[in-house]
């Protein structure tokens, strides 16, 4: 019998039965080299070393330095258990609840987080059950690896003989560009559907094309995804938004049946229709790609969440509001587009994806200046009542990013409007702690405070004796 048509409770687990043998990659053939780790996660390995455990830099870690790129974050793995680690490194916390993670801080607000190696975290993926089980249980080097995502996120290099270790053949799929599941790719993700969306994540940042048994396995499960917690999917599309690269995930989602999974009011008003808003949606999500790779640790840039849903949404609200529309709405007929465009932002994206009430405001806002600020541009000026509001200069970049999606390729936003200023640089407001007379309220209850006839007297003021 086939795997395609093997019954659940005959598909073997994945972790194989006989203990695999691990692909030892020498110093001399990968490119990793140790001075291109981050100087934390190095004091990290060698205090492991040097207390009698074993330390591994894990993950992500791996795969960017292998591919030549720097790393955003350095994991550490070890067999030392969470308590042997509170010891050894005293400036650390123990977080996690299904299972518990050791950070260690350095200065500059540097964070290495370092996990104790884990055994097949799904006791269910024999068959026995349909949700990821909730253990703490502890492991050797091949558990942990059969039981990470992705082969090429499950790596290890160690630094007494700067080898990589590979249990999976992650190292390969690195060298040929694919990105593939550790065991069968379609229990993997019907036991965690968020799955579906990394495999898509790591595709759209690394330019690997999918394993073809992968890929398949994403068009047969991609209707569970929406079993998944609606914060857990939010937060999950936000990383790709955010990430620079969030062209290359729409159009690797729209390979797939994800995205009409995820968006299906993005698949209304027919065939042609839907071509030209998918062609509009990408060419905003390219700007705002190369808004995000143009930040630096000096100027770092950021887009608000609800700016970015309300790129999302914008083919949807144009299809089914006729936006901007041909004439410009006021009175009447503008709170009654209003009041249905707040209900169809709710409807269709704020309760699947639990979105906060003040950011589906903002959504609206955004969409709803839209037809006001395109018929302005035709006069030259937008009306002084609307640039006097708080929302204008968004509102305004939001209408740029639209006349870009259009194909006008004078239109375009600075990136500099997104610069977030550093902490150093931040603006704080001081409250004195001396009363001036202009500072008294003059309301109910002002006046002497509270006094006392006893020594010291209350919060240390005491009435004077009369002359």
């Amino acid at each position: 019998m086939s795997s395609e048509h093997r019954p659940a409770d005959t598909v073997p687990e994945t972790k194989p039965a006989s203990p695999p043998t691990a692909t030892i990659i020498p110093e001399g053939e990968h490119p990793i080299r140790e001075q291109l780790l981050d100087r934390e996660a190095l004091k990290v390995l060698y205090r492991l070393r040097d207390a009698g455990f074993k330390g591994y830099l894990v993950g992500g870690g791996v795969r960017d330095l292998f591919l030549g790129k720097k790393p955003k974050d350095f994991d550490v793995s070890t067999d030392a258990r969470p308590g042997e680690l509170r010891r050894i490194f005293r400036n650390s916390r123990t977080i996690g609840r299904r299972f518990r993670l050791v950070q260690v801080f350095f200065h500059g607000n540097r964070i290495v987080e370092v996990s104790t190696l884990r055994s097949h975290s799904e006791g269910a993926e024999n068959g026995e059950g349909d949700v990821l089980a909730a253990n703490n249980t502890f492991g050797t080097l091949d558990e942990d690896a059969f039981r990470r995502d992705l082969t090429i996120n499950a790596l290890f290099y160690e630094i007494e003989n700067h080898t990589v270790i590979d249990y999976v053949g992650g190292v390969a799929d690195l060298n040929r560009g694919i990105i593939r599941m550790v065991g069968d790719p379609g229990l993997r993700f019907h036991h965690d559907p968020v799955r579906m969306l990394r495999a898509i994540r790591h595709a759209a940042r690394t330019g690997f094309s999918i394993d073809p048994a992968t890929f398949a396995a994403l068009g047969e499960h991609a209707s569970e995804l929406m079993l998944c917690p609606p914060s857990r999917l939010r937060d999950e599309i936000l990383k790709d938004l955010h990430s620079g690269a969030s062209r290359a995930w729409a159009e690797q989602c729209m390979a797939t049946p994800l995205w009409l999974t995820l968006f299906p009011f993005l698949g209304e008003g027919g065939k042609g229709r839907v071509r030209e808003m998918r062609t509009m949606l990408l060419r905003m999500l390219a700007e705002i790609d190369r808004i995000n790779q143009s930040g630096t640790e000096e100027k770092p840039v950021h887009m608000d969440d609800h700016f970015l849903f309300a790129v999302l949404l914008l083919p949807w609200a144009i299809t089914a509001f006729d936006l901007p529309g041909a004439e410009r709405l006021q009175g009447a007929r503008f709170h009654e587009l209003a009041l249905a465009l707040r209900q169809g932002v709710e409807e269709c994206f704020g309760t699947p994806f639990n979105i906060q009430r003040m950011a589906k405001d903002r959504i609206c806002v955004l969409l709803m200046q839209l037809p006001t600020l395109h018929h302005a541009s035709a006069g030259g000026k937008p009306p002084r009542w609307l640039k006097g509001k708080s929302y204008y200069a968004e509102c305004k970049r939001f209408y740029d990013l639209f006349q870009l999606g259009l194909g006008d390729r004078s239109a375009g936003i600075a990136a500099e409007d997104f610069v977030q200023p550093k902490a150093a640089e931040r603006v704080v407001t001081v409250i004195s702690a001396v009363e001036t007379p202009s500072s008294r309220s003059h309301g109910r209850g002002s006046g002497t405070p509270v006094f006392s006839r006893q020594p010291g007297g209350v919060f240390g003021l005491c009435r004077k004796p009369a002359s």
